[in-house]
């Protein structure tokens, strides 16, 4: 009860009027003074100072309730409030080593840590600041303040206001992060994304760390406390009625200057002052380039002439190369057909290459102009990109602005002396090219190619396709067989480099000669056997019976009879059956020969014989 008694003579003795009262001695003296009231204002700090509350709670120096209630006014006026959770703003009247001493017109002083103000190094005695009460009496009695805690109210406070409003607020940038940057708003870390730092893509984050800018708060998540601003909101602001300025007087022809916004593969973004553009590569240059960085670089300012855009003026395409006279017409008028000229090899395809003859100023060299032979072949086993070659202006039309090259009429026709260096029956070394189903094209020399047939290959190898006896590359000795001057061609044989083996095998291998050796083959009618490495013969399904009257099997090996041989179409064929017939043919005709002799013989004695016969004939008769 006396506590309460106290904390209630507290309150109450905080009012603006000042009492003043006799205080009785310790010898407690009879006489009494009359009580005088004073009914003047006072300072509320020095009435609770000199006010007695030992006496106000024993009753010795009672205040009457009016004087109460004027005092409680005057107290709610002048003090803080130390129980509600507001933020409040102070002022330092100390500074020591550890703690700032806030006045925040309390009954007692606030402590808070120096710590707090870690982002003020320059606070001094007389700074007002914000402060939330945390700790009304700590265990020494003193009110503990919070500067941060009241930051962040005041600072999401704030925030929230310029959410609301679209006020423009400033931060720091502290540091990067994934995605763009941390900014101090008010205390509170926002993230700016990479897309809100401006209107242009961002090359270097790192120069916006630790600058000061101007953001929109555009918006908050008030769940997990997330704030995001944008500067780039400010700038689209500031461009919009440039923009649409800019839109408005839009024509076809017209030359602006613009930045160069960003660089890709197909083509250059152009910022013409909040209005973007596209030159597309084809329009940077009259020379072919790879990539549009070989004429542009990032931020560069240039001129570019419109093109066209769409309706909306949404799509402006630009053109670089316009702002130029066409190279074909600064073209000089003494270049004409067959000059030797001299450029650089820019692009390579399949039917030819093309030559930047002057900047701007292309000719084709077709493949079939890069060589006199008529074997056409890839650009590419002739030139390369980046090569610098000598041509001759084949054709030459200015209005349409084309132009044909040649290389090979740099060189002589090697047809020219076709006839003295490669006459019908002369023999030379070529080299393999490329194969066709029906042959082998060889080339002599460069120029020069000729065909050798399946057929004229080899002698004796029966060739399905010309990649089974010879790979390109392969050096072959040739002989010419036929040439035709106007046709350009020239028929080849290799196989005629060597005698027809076929003459030595048809005394060789003559009919009714026979000869030993291995199945090597069963087919459907019969079996393959080689009889050396140039001579496989066919043996007929009932040439393959053996004596015993089985049949010869892979890998058996035999005697053979040759019962056909043919030359002209190279085919032999064989017998084994025949073999062991003929044996007894042969044992036959012996038989024969040797009882023809034996009868020949006896032939005196055959009358002798014939009676002794009839003799016996004539005894069984008689028996019978």
């Amino acid at each position: 009860m006396a506590e309460k008694k106290a904390k209630k003579a507290e309150v109450e003795t905080t009012e603006a009027v000042t009492v003043e009262t006799p205080v009785a001695t310790e010898t407690q003296e009879t006489t009494e003074t009359p009580v005088k009231e004073v009914e003047t204002k006072v300072d509320p700090d020095k009435f609770l100072k000199e006010f007695n509350w030992h006496n106000y709670e024993e009753g010795i120096d009672p205040v009457d309730d009016s004087q109460l209630e004027e005092f409680e006014k005057l107290v709610s006026e002048n003090f803080v409030d130390t129980l509600n959770d507001e933020v409040v703003e102070g002022v330092v009247i100390n500074i020591t080593d550890r703690d700032a001493i806030i006045d925040i017109n309390a009954k007692s002083e606030g402590v808070i840590s120096l710590n707090e103000f870690r982002y003020n190094p320059d606070l001094k005695v007389g700074d007002k600041v914000e402060v939330l009460i945390d700790i009304r009496e700590d265990a020494t009695g003193q009110l503990v303040l919070s500067h941060r805690k009241a930051r962040v109210i005041k600072a999401w406070e704030r925030v929230n206001a310029a959410h609301d409003t679209g006020e423009v607020v400033n931060g720091f940038v502290k540091c990067r992060t994934k995605g763009g940057m941390i900014v101090d708003v008010f205390g509170i870390e926002a993230f700016l994304p990479g897309s809100q730092i401006d209107v242009k893509p961002i090359r270097d984050y790192d120069a916006y760390v630790n600058k000061t800018m101007e953001f929109k708060v555009v918006k908050i998540n008030h769940e997990f406390k997330n704030v995001v601003v944008s500067h780039k909101a400010l700038i689209e602001a500031d461009i919009e009625l440039q923009k649409k300025e800019i839109i408005s007087k839009l024509e076809k022809g017209q030359v602006l200057e613009g930045s160069v916004k960003n660089i890709t593969s197909y083509g250059v973004f152009m910022d013409l002052g909040g209005v973007d553009g596209l030159i597309h590569i084809t329009d940077l240059s009259w020379s072919r380039i790879n990539h549009p960085s070989e004429i542009v670089e990032l931020d560069e300012k240039i001129n570019v002439v419109i093109l066209d855009f769409d309706e909306n003026k949404s799509r402006i395409q630009l053109g670089l190369k316009q702002l130029s006279k066409h190279p074909w017409e600064a073209l000089g008028e003494d270049v004409k057909i067959g000059d030797k000229i001299n450029g650089r090899v820019v692009v390579i395809a399949d039917y030819g290459a093309f030559i930047e003859v002057v900047e701007g100023v292309e000719g084709l060299i077709h493949v079939s102009e890069m060589s006199w032979s008529t074997h056409l072949r890839s650009a590419q086993d002739f030139v390369a990109v980046g090569d610098v070659i000598d041509a001759q202006i084949l054709t030459l039309d200015r209005e349409d602005r084309k132009m044909s090259l040649g290389i090979k009429q740099l060189t002589p026709d090697p047809w020219t002396d076709i006839t003295n260096k490669y006459p019908a029956g002369s023999k030379h070394t070529g080299i393999v090219r490329n194969f066709t189903n029906f042959g082998v094209f060889v080339e002599l020399e460069e120029g020069i190619d000729g065909l050798i047939y399946i057929s004229d290959l080899s002698w004796t190898k029966k060739i399905k396709h010309p990649s089974e006896f010879c790979a390109v590359g392969d050096k072959l000795d040739v002989v010419v067989l036929e040439l035709d001057v106007e046709g350009r061609k020239l028929s080849l044989g290799h196989k005629q480099t060597t005698d027809n083996p076929w003459d030595k095998y048809e005394k060789e291998f003559a009919l009714d000669t026979t000869h030993s050796g291995e199945v090597s083959e069963i087919v459907d009618k019969g079996g393959i056997v080689n009889l050396n490495e140039d001579i496989a013969a066919f043996i007929p399904s009932r040439h393959l019976e053996k004596e015993d009257g089985k049949r010869l099997k892979k890998g058996d090996t035999a005697e053979f009879k040759i019962i056909e041989f043919n030359k002209e179409f190279k085919r032999v064929v064989a017998s084994h059956t025949a073999v062991f017939k003929a044996e007894e043919a042969k044992n036959v005709k012996a038989a024969v020969k040797k009882a023809k002799a034996i009868a020949a013989e006896v032939k005196p004695t055959l009358g002798d014989a014939n009676e002794t016969l009839q003799a016996l004939k004539d005894k069984m008769d008689g028996k019978a």
